[in-house]
């Protein structure tokens, strides 16, 4: 609802030359009636709608389960012992509060920009533009450092089948003592290729990536259940709550995924009915299969056994059955897996970019799709820098920085939840957040504390990114937006 002012009111509120004034400019918001109907009225020139219920699940499980479960359980497990099965709960719990969150909103704005267009219509155009900072340097540097970790599980399938490993100066980049991180530069530019090739197609190859993935857990669990022993449960949790919270904040970034599934908002059939369901199912699906296997994990393998964080669950299925046959099968799988996350967050980095140029707070060319429905010099620019990132600098600081970076955007959304419950009641809603406003109360409080337990070099490198992007938006997205002459 737009609000309505005398042309005295008007007036008053604009600078020199009419333009709007400051704080009118940092405030303005885009209605949700007006977001609707711009994705309404792109169909058939924009994004093309191809997905149903069952593509949104793989791409919110596609983007979710993978760096999680295959790399960060060997470190948490040396903080909360068998008990690390208790972290993934509250893990997931604390993120449930946000998925919630993002169901409600997803149902009610279909628009791509996910956190970001929900900040736009509820808060107010300055801290969209920061959510939507916030998520390229989530969206950016996650694809650099799962192509980083891709690069690693194609390295030890390499070793496994053959014996030989890849150089080292093929490993990393030049500030790392290599020459240039090759595999990870690969992994984005195929990923990018497959995104060129229609957002129909790349689902298809997603939604294959993650049956192979879910199956090579599952027979993970198959196998490593087998060998569980009770004795290795026990002390069930030596570090006390205290590890397990710990623990807990560590994997929390395991369920970020999620958001991946409101990103693709405008290539959803039915996108109120489909998305929240999508949603809730992806992370009700994730967080049983991270439970199953942190189970048959430390089940099979004493706890104390990770304690150099670097027992991988390839490693433990060789342990368990004292052949590496297994072993290969794992990492060939995981090799999939992690392909499938680059894809995934690479197609939600470009979808997010689409809704800002849409805006006119980004160049226009991030906008413009092709025949297929795709955004070509958006993913080609995109997935070109990330590969480079990927290929030179070391992550160090700023990918723990996408850490807070999220959490920021989740945050955001809860309050956009709160805000629109009391100032547009009357908007239907396929879903709606149980224990409002309770709920986003909580969403809002754990992202909060998440935030602020991280270190003080991850605030400083957070505060860098911020920084920038204040100069790039009052020296170009500011005067520049669709909302400037409205």
């Amino acid at each position: 609802m737009v609000d309505q002012k005398t042309p005295a009111d008007a007036a008053a509120s604009r600078g020199r030359g009419g333009a709007p004034a400051i704080r009118e400019r940092l405030t303005r918001r885009k209605p949700v009636e007006e977001l609707v109907a711009e994705t309404q009225a792109a169909e058939g020139t924009g994004l093309q709608r191809h997905m149903g219920f069952w593509q949104l699940s793989m791409i919110g499980i596609g983007a979710t389960l993978g760096t999680g479960i295959f790399v960060v359980l060997g470190e948490a497990v040396p903080v909360a012992g068998p008990a690390v099965i208790l972290s993934f709960v509250l893990a997931g719990l604390t993120a449930l509060f946000s998925a919630l969150a993002y169901a409600e909103m997803a149902g009610m704005i279909p628009a791509s920009g996910s956190a970001y267009s929900y900040s736009y219509a509820t808060i107010g155009e300055f801290m969209a533009w920061v959510c939507g900072w916030c998520l390229m340097l989530t969206y950016g540097v996650s694809v650099a450092a799962v192509g980083v970790g891709w690069g690693e599980y194609i390295n030890e399938l390499l070793h496994l089948t053959t014996g030989l490993s890849l150089p080292q100066a093929l490993l990393a980049g030049p500030m790392e003592g290599g020459l240039v991180n090759l595999p990870a530069a690969a992994v984005v530019l195929l990923s990018m290729f497959a995104l060129l090739g229609g957002v129909r197609e790349s689902s298809r190859l997603n939604a294959v990536m993650v049956v192979v993935k879910v199956a090579i857990l599952v027979m993970f669990v198959a196998i490593a259940v087998t060998a569980v022993q009770e004795g290795n449960f026990a002390p069930f949790m030596p570090m006390g709550m205290a590890g397990v919270s710990a623990a807990g904040a560590t994997l929390f970034f395991s369920y970020i995924g999620f958001d991946s599934v409101s990103t693709a908002s405008e290539e959803a059939r039915n996108p109120q009915r489909d998305l929240p369901r999508a949603i809730m199912f992806s992370m009700i699906l994730v967080t049983a299969i991270y439970c199953l296997v942190a189970f048959a994990a430390v089940g099979a393998f004493n706890w104390t056994g990770f304690a150099d964080g670097e027992t991988s669950l390839a490693g433990i299925l060789t342990k368990v059955t004292g052949t590496p046959v297994w072993a290969v099968v794992f990492a060939a799988g995981a090799v999939l897996a992690l392909a499938s996350v680059v894809l995934v967050v690479l197609y939600s980095q470009t979808r997010i970019l689409y809704a800002m140029s849409r805006d006119g707070l980004i160049p226009a060319a991030f906008s413009e799709v092709d025949a297929k429905g795709t955004p070509r010099t958006n993913t080609l620019v995109t997935s070109l820098v990330i590969a480079v990132l990927a290929a030179l600098v070391p992550l160090g600081p700023l990918a723990d920085a996408t850490s807070i970076g999220t959490l920021f955007a989740f945050a955001l959304v809860n309050v956009a939840v709160l805000v629109l419950r009391r100032t547009r009641p009357d908007l239907p809603r396929a879903f709606r957040v149980p224990g409002a406003p309770v709920t986003p109360v909580l969403g809002v409080l754990a992202c909060a504390f998440l935030m602020f337990s991280m270190s003080l070099s991850v605030w400083l490198a957070f505060l860098a990114w911020l920084a920038v992007g204040f100069a790039v938006y009052f020296g170009y997205g500011m005067r520049r937006s669709a909302l400037e002459r409205v």
